[in-house]
């Protein structure tokens, strides 16, 4: 048993070098880094993974020390991002690997020099922050959507690597975001007969934006400030409301039912009650016919709202696509009332005479009560036209 217990370990133990080493051989130099200098805090005396972190980690130090060397050379200020982010990943990587050290590599002790890239760090930092911040500035001189949001980036990584270095970047930071937003302005446009109440235009435009605003574009349902520029309207232009009369419709139904009403003697020829052969007197079930006339009254009134939803860019301006929406509400009730005796009427009769007619809805409730259709509408014509807003 401690035999297979032991063998097992030493299983995972090969396994879990093999799969460094497999890491190491596919450049994945920093992950087979990782991994092995995980199993060295487990096992600091295991040859095979401080082979693989002593190959992983020249071969990852050498391949991007070629490379800032390169960048370096080629003095561009926008390389200095990637030089930047090459010394830090050489100072992490040196930190997490002295954890270790020394390394026993093939019976011998391997130590690595430390090296302070500080320095490298700060200058590349420096640099960055320059041409991110000249950059940015540039770019909110050409004033289109595209460069204020670039340069919102930009800016945004010059304070990163600022260090407060330009007190101003913050407002230059929020002019970018707020110059680079597109606005969208959603407004009802009453093209009907009839006049609307505002809070019937404020409820249609009560709708869900989630999965249509971005970082860059937000939606308005009201003119928020006369200052703020609008790039995009949406119209949802209501052409037609109709509203049908009340209409009351009532039809009878006569209902009978057959039913017992106590007995009767049999009398023979003579008149004289016959018996059985008991000695009891015979006797048979009389009925009787019950009647109820149920009057079924359907009481019936519709409202429909159809129109367009217009997508405009104002700059330029132009008319970018238009989609027709529609919605219905229908009011409709049964009641009934009976004459006669109700004993005569099956379940489902019995049922409605509970049912007493109400009031009908008036014309404005009737064309509320269509938003809660319309408003799903509205929103399906903005969803599936929203790549045309950017």
């Amino acid at each position: 048993m401690k035999n297979a217990i032991y063998l097992l370990i030493t299983a995972l133990i090969l396994s879990s070098c093999g799969s460094s080493k497999k890491m190491m051989q596919m450049g994945n130099y920093d992950a087979a880094i990782n991994k092995s200098v995980k199993q060295l805090r487990k096992k600091p005396d295991s040859p095979k993974d401080a082979d693989i972190l002593d190959r992983a980690y020249r071969l990852a130090n050498e391949q991007d020390q070629e490379r800032v060397r390169f960048l370096e050379r080629e003095n561009n200020p926008n390389n200095y991002d990637e030089v930047f982010a090459i010394y830090s990943r050489l100072k992490n990587r040196q930190s997490l690997v002295r954890t270790v050290l020394p390394l026993n590599v093939a019976g011998r002790q391997v130590d690595y020099e430390y090296v302070d890239y500080d320095t490298q760090i700060i200058k590349a930092k420096r640099i960055a922050a320059e041409y991110y911040y000249g950059s940015g500035q540039e770019l909110m001189k050409t004033g289109t959507k595209d460069a204020y949001r670039q340069a919102f980036i930009e800016m945004s990584k010059a304070q990163e690597y600022s260090g407060g270095m330009y007190p101003e970047l913050n407002e230059l930071i929020e002019e970018a975001r707020f110059k680079g937003i597109s606005r969208v302005l959603v407004r009802v446009n009453n093209l009907t007969h009839m006049k609307l109440d505002p809070v019937f235009e404020q409820d249609l435009l009560e709708i869900d934006t989630r999965n249509l605003e971005n970082d860059w574009v937000e939606y308005h349902f009201k003119h928020l400030n006369e200052d703020i520029a609008y790039d995009y309207d949406i119209l949802v232009n209501l052409e037609m409301i109709t509203v049908s009369p009340d209409e009351v419709n009532e039809k009878d139904e006569l209902f009978k039912k057959k039913v017992e009403d106590g007995f009767e003697y049999v009398l023979d020829a003579n008149g004289n009650v016959m018996k059985d052969t008991a000695g009891n007197d015979i006797k048979l079930p009389k009925y009787k016919t019950l009647q109820c006339t149920m009057i079924e009254t359907h009481q019936f009134k519709s409202a429909r709202i159809d129109g367009n939803v217009e997508i405009l860019s104002n700059n330029p301006k132009k008319l970018i696509r238009k989609e027709p929406i529609g919605a219905e509400h229908i009011f409709d009730h049964a009641s009934a009332r009976a004459v006669g005796d109700v004993e005569a009427l099956d379940e489902e009769a019995l049922y409605m005479i509970e049912q007493e007619a109400i009031p009908f809805p008036n014309d404005f409730e009737m064309i509320f009560n269509c938003t809660e259709t319309l408003k799903p509408a509205i929103r399906q014509g903005i969803y599936r036209n929203r790549q045309f807003i950017y």
